[in-house]
C-alpha cells in the first residue's frame, strides 16, 4: 500500500527527531511490515502445504532517505550504540552485526535477481517482541524489501518483495525457512487471516469475527539449539514423500502413507502423518472461521497441538503446560495450540474478548507457580501488511 503521510503523522517523535539527528536531514519515507502469527498450520509451508497466519498490530517501521552514492548507512532505535554500514555496488557478504546482516540479506537478494539499487540512510525502530515467535525477522526483512521497492521503482507486487525476503533468509542468513512469514508480512489484510497455499503462493483473505480475540502468550522457555532438529525433520518429511513417489507432502495423502509405512522409519511416518493431516486441518480451520464456529476451532487447535507433541515432536513441558492452563481456563469458551517452531516459543488462544481475563488470570497464577517461568501475554489483533509511505 502506498500513500503519503505528513511530517506530524508519525506516531513517535523521538523516533523521526533520532532520525534526523544521526543523518543530519529529514527521511523522504516509512517503510512498515508486521509481525504475524500462525493459527493453524505448522511446518506445512516447507512442504509445500497450507498455513493460515495473521499480521498482528506489533511491526517493523524504517524511516529512511535516499543516498547520492552507493552506501547503505543503517541505525536502529533498539541498538542506538550499534551501526552498520556497506557498499551495495561491491559484493555483499556478511557483517558483524547481527540485525544488520538481515538488511545485507535482503539487498543481496535483490542485486542477486538483477535489481539495480542504491544507497540510503535509515534508522529502524520495532514493536514485534524478539523471541516470542511473531517473526521479528520477517518482518525486518519485508520492511526493508518494501523500502528497496518503492525508493528505488522497481516495480514489484508484495508477494514477489516476500519470496525475495524469504531468499535473503534462506541464501544469506542460512535458516531454511519457508515463505509463510514474509507473505503474511507483506500480505496481510485488516481484520483478517490468510490462508495460504505454500505451493502455488494463491491467498485468500479470511476474515476474524468481531467478537474473537487473539491473545499469545511467550513461554520464555529458553530455547537451546535446534537447528539440527529442524534440519532432521526437514529430511524426515523429504524422504517420507520420496518413499511415497510424490513431489512434497502436499501430494501425499493417508491411504499413499499408510501403503508405505512398512519403508518408512518411525520418525518419516509420524513427521508425514502431522504434515498430511495438518493441511486437512488449516483448510477445515478456514471454514470454522468463517462460522464463528468455536467448538470446531477447539477440536482443530487441540488436535494441532497433539499432533505437534507426538508426531512432530517439538513442544517442551513449557509450552504444554501452558497450552493446559489456557485450555482449562477457556472451557469450552476458546480455542489453544502452540504455534511457531517450538522447542518453547509461544502458544495462541482464539477466545472471546471477555475471556481474555480467564486467560491471564490462569496464567499469572498457575504457571510461575508450575515451570519457574513468567510468560508474556500479548492481546492482539489482526492488522495490516506492508506500507510504504512519502513523507512530505
Amino acid at each position: 500500500m502506498l500513500g503519503i503521510i505528513m511530517m506530524t503523522d508519525i506516531q513517535d517523535s523521538d523516533f523521526y527527531n533520532t532520525f534526523v539527528s544521526i543523518f543530519g536531514d529529514n527521511p523522504s519515507g516509512l517503510s512498515n511490515a508486521p509481525g504475524r502469527v500462525n493459527l493453524i498450520g505448522e511446518f506445512t509451508d516447507y512442504n509445500n502445504g497450507f498455513v493460515l497466519p495473521c499480521a498482528l498490530q506489533y511491526s517493523t517501521r524504517i524511516l529512511f532517505n535516499k543516498r547520492t552514492d552507493n552506501i547503505i548507512s543503517v541505525h536502529s532505535m533498539q541498538y542506538l550504540g550499534e551501526k552498520d554500514i556497506f557498499d551495495v555496488s561491491a559484493e555483499i557478504l556478511p557483517g558483524e552485526s547481527q540485525w544488520g546482516n538481515y538488511i545485507r540479506a535482503v539487498a543481496f537478494a535483490f542485486k542477486r535477481e538483477g535489481y539495480g539499487l542504491h544507497g540510503f540512510d535509515m534508522l529502524i525502530d520495532s514493536d514485534v517482541p524478539q523471541g516470542s515467535g511473531l517473526s521479528s525477522s520477517a518482518a525486518l526483512e519485508v520492511a526493508v524489501g518494501g523500502m528497496l521497492n518503492h525508493a528505488c521503482e522497481l516495480g514489484l507486487s508484495n508477494s514477489q518483495i516476500a519470496v525475495l525476503g524469504q531468499a535473503a533468509e534462506n541464501d544469506f542468513i542460512d535458516c531454511q525457512c519457508g515463505v509463510m512469514d514474509q507473505m503474511i508480512s507483506a500480505c496481510g489484510l485488516h481484520g483478517h487471516a490468510m490462508l495460504l497455499d505454500c505451493e502455488s503462493l494463491h491467498t485468500t483473505a479470511v476474515s476474524i469475527p468481531d467478537d474473537l480475540a487473539i491473545v499469545i502468550v511467550n513461554s520464555n522457555y529458553p530455547r537451546k539449539l535446534v537447528d539440527s532438529e529442524y534440519n532432521q525433520r526437514r529430511i524426515d518429511c523429504e524422504q517420507a514423500a520420496l518413499k511415497m513417489q510424490v513431489s512434497t507432502l502436499r501430494r501425499a495423502d493417508m491411504q499413499k502413507l499408510d501403503a508405505v509405512k512398512k519403508l518408512m522409519t518411525a520418525n518419516e511416518y509420524k513427521r508425514a502423518h502431522h504434515v498430511i493431516s495438518e493441511n486437512q486441518r488449516v483448510l477445515d480451520a478456514v471454514e470454522a472461521l468463517r462460522n464463528n464456529d468455536m467448538a470446531v476451532l477447539r477440536e482443530l487447535m487441540t488436535a494441532s497441538h497433539q499432533s505437534l507433541k507426538h508426531d512432530f515432536e517439538v513442544t517442551v513441558p513449557a509450552t504444554d503446560g501452558l497450552v493446559e492452563i489456557c485450555a482449562g481456563a477457556l472451557q469450552d469458551r476458546g480455542a489453544v495450540r502452540m504455534t511457531g517452531g517450538g522447542f518453547g516459543g509461544a502458544i495462541v488462544c482464539l477466545c472471546r474478548k471477555e475471556d481474555i481475563e480467564s486467560i491471564t488470570q490462569a496464567v499469572e497464577s498457575e504457571y510461575e507457580k508450575r515451570f519457574k517461568l513468567r510468560a508474556n501475554i500479548y492481546v492482539c489483533s489482526a492488522g495490516e501488511g506492508l506500507r510504504v509511505t512519502n513523507i512530505t
